[in-house]
Parts: structure tokens; C-alpha cells; sequence
């Protein structure tokens, strides 16, 4: 991901708000079999390590879970907000002709390698507080003792837990600041216009 200076990102408050804002990350990882991907829900822990800790897991049978037992550098991307900047937004357009498309978006980027663990307790223990964590907020939330503790066991035996303790953070935050005043109106009037709703959260990012 390369960073321009004024748009990166170091504020750790920042930062970790967009990591628990990001429902789903993506898990990268090189190993012996090549590059691995796995979109994963994960939990974060901002309070362990020095720059907060990831905690999710894995099929047993995915082969980037032996990628993490081997203790390869690890990549979550936390993707964000994004949209199509059309040149036509920019007022300067009309004043040079001298523009060209781009594309504004925020992402956070955490490196690091992850600590295994498979015994029953933890697993449990990892997958209730993942599954609260989303259902928090329902009328009627499902709860994992909710289901047959047999058919739990047979789920967790199938599944490998990590934790990630981050070493690395990098966050993005490309929203068109080194246009002019004129320009970035423009293009926040050009995304509110849109009939994408991913369009208007980037406007309101700029905002």
C-alpha cells in the first residue's frame, strides 16, 4: 500500500476505530504452498501489546493454518470506505483540463505472527465472545449454548483459535487532500450526489 505522506494515517485512536469498525478483515499469508487469503471476522483486543492484539480462527483443514503454525509473517488488511473519483467533480477541470480519475479510500494494514492455540476452552471461549459480538443489538440474540453442546464440540474439534499480536500498523487515509479547497467541495458534492450509498460514506469521510 503506498502511502503518500499527507495522507497517512498515525493516530492510534484512529486506527484501532477503524479495525473494530471493519466487520470482516482479510488474512494473507506465504507459505511453502504460496500466497493464502481467508476473509475472516475477528476481535480485537486494543489494550494487549503494544499495538493491540487480533484474535480469530481457522478451518483445521485450511491450509493457510499451517502457514500461521509455522510462523510466517502474517498481513490483515482492514479494508474501508472507498469510491470512484471522476475527474468531473474537480472545478479545475473547467480551469486547465489538467485531471484525472482516481480512486479515494481508507485502510489500516496490521503485520504480525500469530500464536495457536486448539484446546477446547479457549475455542469456546473465543467463538461465544465472536458470536455476542454480532449479535449484539438483536431483539432475540443467538448464543452458542443455544445450540446442542455435542454438535459445539464436533464444530470447535473442526477449527484452529489465533491470536495475532500486532507489531505493525499502517493506516491510509486517501481523501484528496492535496487538492484544493475548490476541489475537494467539488468532489464531496459530485459522491453526495450519487445513487451508491459507498459513494456517500466516503463523502461524509471527507466531510
Amino acid at each position: 500500500m503506498t502511502t503518500p505522506p499527507d495522507a497517512a494515517e498515525f493516530d492510534l485512536p484512529h486506527l484501532h476505530q477503524h479495525i473494530h469498525d471493519t466487520r470482516l478483515a482479510i488474512v494473507i499469508t506465504h507459505g511453502e504452498q504460496g500466497l493464502h487469503a481467508s476473509h475472516v471476522p475477528l476481535l480485537f483486543e486494543p489494550s494487549q501489546g503494544e499495538h493491540g492484539t487480533l484474535h480469530g480462527h481457522l478451518a483445521k483443514a485450511n491450509p493457510q493454518s499451517r502457514d500461521l503454525a509455522a510462523g510466517n509473517p502474517v498481513l490483515v488488511v482492514f479494508p474501508g470506505a472507498d469510491a470512484y473519483i471522476s475527474p468531473s467533480f474537480y472545478p479545475s477541470k473547467a480551469e486547465h483540463g489538467k485531471v484525472v480519475p482516481t480512486w479515494n479510500f481508507t485502510a489500516v494494514h496490521a503485520h504480525g505472527q500469530a500464536k495457536l492455540f486448539s484446546d477446547r476452552h479457549g475455542l469456546l471461549a473465543l467463538v461465544s465472545r465472536l458470536t455476542d459480538h454480532h449479535e449484539r443489538g438483536r431483539a432475540q440474540p443467538w448464543a452458542v449454548s443455544d445450540a446442542p453442546p455435542e454438535y459445539i464440540d464436533g464444530m470447535l474439534k473442526a477449527i484452529v483459535g489465533f491470536a495475532l499480536p500486532i507489531q505493525r500498523l499502517k493506516g491510509l487515509r486517501k481523501l484528496g487532500q492535496q487538492r484544493s479547497a475548490a476541489d475537494i467541495a467539488g468532489v464531496r458534492e459530485g459522491l453526495g450526489a450519487s445513487t451508491d450509498v459507498r459513494d456517500h460514506s466516503l463523502a461524509h469521510l471527507m466531510r
